[in-house]
C-alpha cells in the first residue's frame, strides 16, 4: 500500500478527470451520516469524529457521527449498503469487514459497498514485554517447544487464525486468547495475562520507550519502529494483517460525491497541522490515503486472502 498525500491526485483516481473538476463544486444535498463501526472513546472513533470535526471545518459540510457497532463491522455496513447513494451516509470501517468478517459470515461481497478512501494503515506486529528477554518470534517459538505454556493475545477471528497458524506450522500449540481490541491486549501484556500479542500501532510508544518489543511484522514488509524484525513468511506463514481504516458508501454511490468525499477527507487527514493528521500521524504512522480502482483492488484482494486464511486455519 502506497501513500498519496495529494486530495487532487485521489479525486482524480477515483472516477477520472473530468469527475474529479465537477467534484470541487459538489456540496452534500443534506447532513453527511457518519456511520462508525467502533466503540465510542477508542482510537478508532476518536479518529473518525476528528475527521468529521474538520470536514465540518474546512468543506462547510455538517457531519453527523453515529455509532452502529458490532459483527466485524458488518453492522456498519448493512447500516450504508442500502443508504440513499447522493453522498449522505458513509461509514468508517476497516478492510477485514470487506474481507474476513464478509467471508466468515457469508455475508456478501464487497461491491455491496462502494469504497472511498482509506485513512491510515496499521503496524500490526506480534508484541511482548521487553522484560520477557526475547527478541524475535523464533524465541518464542523455542520457549513453546521447551514446554512453556504461552498465552497469546488477539483481537479478531481473524488474527486468532494467524496464530493459530504460526503455532501449527512451527509445531507448537499456543494458548490464544481473544479480546475485544489493541487496547486489551496491551493490557493483557501489561498485566502479565499474556505472553506475546498483536498489536496494531498501539505498542508504538511502549517499543520506543523500550518497554515492548516487536518480535515480527505481521505485515508484508517490515516495520516502522523496527525495520529488523522478521516477517511471518520466516515462520512458515504467508498470511498478513494489513489492516486500513477506509470509509465506504452505498452501493452504485455517485461517482462524483464519491469523488468530492474522499479529496476532502485525504484533505484532512494529510494536513500538517490538523487535529486530524496529528491523531493518524501519532497513532498509525501517519496517513495513508489510497482511491478509486486502486482500493476496489485492494479492497478485493483481502477478501479473496481472508477466504484462503479461513480456509488454511480450518483444517
Amino acid at each position: 500500500m502506497r501513500k498519496l498525500l495529494k486530495s487532487a491526485v485521489v479525486a482524480a483516481a477515483v472516477i477520472g478527470t473530468s469527475t474529479a473538476t465537477l467534484a470541487e463544486d459538489w456540496a452534500p444535498p443534506g447532513p453527511i451520516k457518519m456511520v462508525i463501526a467502533f466503540a465510542a472513546g477508542g482510537g478508532a472513533d476518536t479518529q473518525a469524529r476528528l475527521i468529521a470535526e474538520e470536514l465540518e471545518a474546512t468543506q462547510g459540510w455538517k457531519v453527523i457521527p453515529e455509532q452502529v457497532t458490532g459483527k466485524g463491522g458488518l453492522n456498519a455496513v448493512n447500516a450504508v449498503k442500502d443508504a440513499p447513494a447522493d453522498g449522505t451516509t458513509i461509514a468508517m470501517i476497516v478492510t477485514s469487514s470487506l474481507g474476513y468478517s464478509m467471508v466468515t459470515a457469508k455475508a456478501g461481497s464487497p461491491q455491496d459497498v462502494t469504497p472511498i478512501t482509506t485513512t491510515a494503515g496499521t503496524q500490526m506486529a506480534v508484541v511482548a514485554r521487553a522484560d520477557k528477554g526475547w527478541s524475535t518470534l523464533g524465541d518464542v517459538i523455542e520457549a513453546a517447544k521447551g514446554g512453556e505454556d504461552i498465552r497469546f493475545g488477539v483481537m479478531s477471528p481473524a488474527l486468532g487464525d494467524i496464530a493459530y497458524l504460526v503455532g501449527k506450522e512451527n509445531g507448537v500449540d499456543f494458548n490464544i486468547i481473544s479480546v475485544k481490541g489493541g487496547k486489551a491486549v496491551m493490557n493483557g501484556l501489561n498485566a502479565g495475562d499474556m505472553d506475546v500479542g498483536f498489536g496494531a500501532g498501539i505498542q508504538a510508544k511502549a517499543v520506543a520507550a523500550g518497554d515492548m518489543v516487536e518480535l515480527a511484522s505481521a505485515r508484508s514488509e517490515p516495520l516502522i519502529n523496527s525495520p529488523e524484525a522478521p516477517l511471518l513468511s520466516e515462520y512458515g506463514v504467508n498470511f498478513v494483517s494489513e489492516l486500513a481504516f477506509l470509509f465506504a458508501g452505498p452501493k452504485d454511490m455517485d461517482p462524483v460525491a464519491r469523488a468530492a468525499i474522499a479529496s476532502a477527507i485525504a484533505e484532512v487527514a494529510t494536513q500538517e497541522g490538523g487535529k486530524a493528521n496529528a491523531f493518524l500521524t501519532k497513532g498509525f504512522g501517519g496517513a495513508m490515503i489510497i482511491a478509486g480502482e486502486e482500493l476496489e483492488a485492494v479492497v478485493q484482494k483481502g477478501f479473496e486472502s481472508s477466504g484462503a486464511l479461513a480456509a488454511a486455519a480450518a483444517e
